[in-house]
């Protein structure tokens, strides 16, 4: 039976150095990882799926949880054999990774959380995500991605960037989009979660993201047991596009001591 999800699977499937697995965020594709794959593809099988509602994946309408996006992503990886590997995610990529690691934590031996953050929605979010996605539903993507798209990257950002992250977002399904919000309105929180985290892990965080600021990424450096923080300078809450260069630099020195 084909995977659910679409994908990329590059790199040698028998390098000896670990597999990484992308997990994107809202409300983007897994195109937002093209960086990544290019840097990382030669040296390690990289694998980065379409979540469910996004890209070329299914888009199943009502609430998707956080739970059901990493069972996806775990069915996958069944799927493709990859037993262990080392998982990224951002955003809400993030908040997925963190509930991969509650749910298979013997397959994660490293966790990269990219401006995110591990606390439960407060009553207010959880009304502005639901009203957001009743908006998407009744209005589409395209308002809603002009309004954001200065806060995805930063004011002074590329041009091709932000570009692409624009077309990331309006190519997004409503129906998709609105599922997440539902479903992401009702996490957990992963604070605790991450006190626990048994395997070495890498904060990553720009320097002038509006939506996951420095302070947060902070508290999950402070949380979890054997991590490392790194701010990058000249990006907001996309500094694997906006500045790839230190974004991989500072994944590739995680990586190596993984290997």
């Amino acid at each position: 039976m084909a995977p659910f999800l679409a994908y990329e699977d590059k790199g040698e499937a028998g390098s000896p150095a670990l597999p990484l697995v992308l997990v994107h965020g809202h409300p983007f594709d897994r195109t937002m990882w093209r960086p990544q794959l290019a840097a990382f593809a030669p040296s390690r099988r990289v694998v980065a799926p379409d979540l469910r509602g996004y890209g070329a994946s299914p888009v199943v309408p009502g609430v998707t949880p956080l739970s059901v996006f990493a069972e996806d992503v775990a069915a996958l990886l069944d799927d493709l054999g990859v037993a262990e590997f080392v998982l990224a995610g951002l955003s809400m990529g993030g908040q997925i990774a963190m509930e991969c690691y509650r749910l298979f934590p013997h397959r994660v031996r490293g966790l990269v959380l990219a401006d995110t953050f591990p606390t439960a929605e407060t009553e207010e979010g959880r009304r502005a995500r639901n009203a957001t996605a009743d908006r998407l539903l009744r209005e589409g993507m395209d308002g809603y991605a002009d309004e954001v798209l200065y806060r995805m990257v930063a004011p002074y950002a590329d041009a091709e960037v932000a570009a692409h992250v624009r077309r990331m977002m309006t190519g997004t399904g409503p129906e998709g989009a609105a599922a997440a919000l539902r479903g992401r309105a009702e996490r957990p929180d992963y604070h605790e979660l991450l006190t626990r985290v048994a395997v070495p892990a890498l904060v990553v965080v720009g320097a002038d993201d509006e939506y996951t600021p420095v302070a947060d990424a902070e508290a999950m450096h402070a949380a979890l047991p054997d991590s490392v923080l790194r701010v990058i300078d000249g990006a907001a809450h996309l500094p694997n596009l906006e500045r790839p260069d230190l974004f991989n630099e500072a994944l590739e020195d995680f990586l190596a001591r993984l290997d």
